[in-house]
């Protein structure tokens, strides 16, 4: 698929948004990629992370592991094109970590996935911890990077999508410094218990 044909489902979908948003991240932007509305549809998850699975094609992996909640499908989907262990990362007190009864072995490889980079801080933080607890990073897929590829995770990354998206701290970000409401789409604020 091209960048343009992936650009088209996204938009067809409702998932390019055009707005004033509070990013993951902390920072503000005028698109956002809903990545949920295009994950929702089983043919096109299907075919974003078959993107992934050529990009690393070859490599021996165990698991595919995301952060939770964006990155659930898209480890998912891969884990079951790879036909490996499919893991998910929470958050527990501000800290990214393994629940649920999942484990990762010494010396098992693992592909990092997620939807959208902006930053890469949540990817970050699952390579950390992969790496903690013994485990091997193969690389990192995401559905969307909108860094430009300015985000460097020390392992090859290959989003399906790269694009330069305008970002802002929201001490001067223009939409906030012209009142236009802030919508925060993010998962970052849900509670696990």
């Amino acid at each position: 698929m091209t960048q343009e044909q992936i650009l088209q489902i996204f938009e067809h979908t409702g998932a390019l948004q055009k707005g004033h948003f509070g990013l993951t991240s902390g920072l503000h932007s005028d698109t956002y990629f809903q990545c949920a509305l295009v994950l929702q549809h089983p043919q096109h998850a299907e075919r974003l992370c078959a993107i992934g699975k050529s990009r690393f094609a070859g490599q021996r992996l165990d698991a595919v592991i995301a952060p939770a909640v964006g990155g659930i499908i898209v480890a998912y989907e891969l884990a079951r094109q790879f036909g490996v262990r499919n893991l998910f990362t929470e958050r527990q007190n501000g800290i990214m970590s393994l629940r649920r009864g999942f484990r990762i072995q010494p010396g098992e490889r693992l592909l990092v996935t997620e939807d959208v980079v902006t930053t890469g801080g949540s990817v970050k933080e699952v390579i950390a911890l992969v790496r903690e607890l013994g485990g091997e990073v193969a690389g990192v897929f995401a559905i969307v990077d909108r860094s430009g590829g300015r985000v460097d995770f020390g392992v090859p990354f290959e989003p399906a999508v790269r694009l330069a998206v305008r970002t802002f701290d929201p001490e001067n970000c223009p939409m906030c410094r012209d009142a236009v409401p802030l919508d925060k789409p993010g998962s970052r604020g849900l509670k696990s218990k």
